[in-house]
């Protein structure tokens, strides 16, 4: 047994009020819970219960022992039933809230290669801001969020988190590809797609080139993860993004991306998050697994 079966003694007496009962109702000799309960009473130095001429009440010492072997007996139930459906198929629908370019990069890629194994898990790919990631996952609209700078919350589990710079992102022959980093200034010598005052990152960027007392004019302006790297895949435009929102077009080909040499940009938290609770089924689990597996793999993958 993983659990004793002391736990179940402790949990019938306190519910019956009685050794008499606990032990009908369980079907042991009542002597037998009795001597279990005082063997445990002097190893902890506290009475568990007060024996009355009339039944057994659990005292203070008690209560807090009855609460802990609740709460284990329900963690092993469970942990049971996820065991068991280990055994099957996962089935049903993930949710999954991300931002725009991870949807149709990271996210896209991790969902293609885990519907070829487990067809008859639904998955529902919604793109939101950071805030709205974190009011889904907590309200339970969401079972897994993933996104940049996403709010911090008790409530939250955080599955991965990796600390990533923006960096440069360009066409592969544009005349800066062939650096291996690029010098703030060089970028500003050609026109620049900047996020606008809408995403967290327009600010990353802007203070940059403000910090390093570079005065630009960018070309463009977005809010569009996709319209960025379409301008940057066309011309000569750079954008500013992360390695992450490119993930695709890095493995592609058509889109290259590289650290600025002489002024880093600040941190972008990159998070997969799922609420801190009991009950995660199995699908939301494997799926967390295959985005996680995908996430390490641009991690490791090689500057394009």
């Amino acid at each position: 047994m993983l659990h004793s079966r002391l736990l179940h003694y402790i949990d019938e007496v306190a519910r019956c009020g009685s050794i008499r009962a606990a032990g009908a109702r369980l079907h042991v000799a009542p002597s037998a819970i009795n001597r279990q309960l005082l063997l445990l009473e002097k190893e902890l130095g506290e009475a568990l219960f007060e024996r009355m001429p009339r039944g057994m009440r659990l005292t203070p010492a008690g209560e807090v022992l009855l609460a802990h072997a609740r709460r284990t007996m329900q963690d092993y139930r469970e942990a049971v039933a996820a065991m068991r459906d280990l055994h099957a198929l996962p089935s049903g629908e993930v949710v999954i809230a991300t931002m725009t370019g991870l949807a149709s990069g990271i996210v896209a890629a991790a969902t293609a290669d885990f519907s070829a194994r487990y067809p008859e898990v639904r998955i529902s790919i919604r793109a939101m801001s950071g805030h709205d990631i974190l009011r889904a996952v907590l309200d339970g609209e969401a079972d897994l969020g993933l996104g940049f700078n996403v709010p911090s919350s008790m409530q939250l589990e955080i599955c991965w988190q990796f600390a990533t710079r923006l960096g440069a992102v360009l066409a592969p022959t544009h005349p800066l590809a062939a650096m291996e980093s690029i010098p703030l200034a060089h970028c500003a010598a050609h026109p620049l797609v900047f996020a606008d005052r809408s995403m967290v990152i327009h600010g990353i960027i802007a203070d940059t080139f403000v910090e390093a007392g570079i005065k630009i004019e960018p070309a463009f302006h977005t809010n569009s993860i996709e319209t960025m790297k379409r301008l940057a895949v066309s011309g000569d435009a750079i954008a500013f993004l992360s390695k992450f929102d490119i993930a695709e077009e890095r493995q592609s080909g058509t889109l290259a991306f590289r650290p600025v040499s002489d002024r880093a940009f600040s941190n972008n938290i990159l998070s997969l998050v799922r609420r801190e609770k009991h009950g995660h089924g199995p699908a939301g689990l494997l799926f967390a697994e295959e985005v996680l597996r995908t996430l390490e793999s641009v991690v490791s993958r090689p500057a394009a």
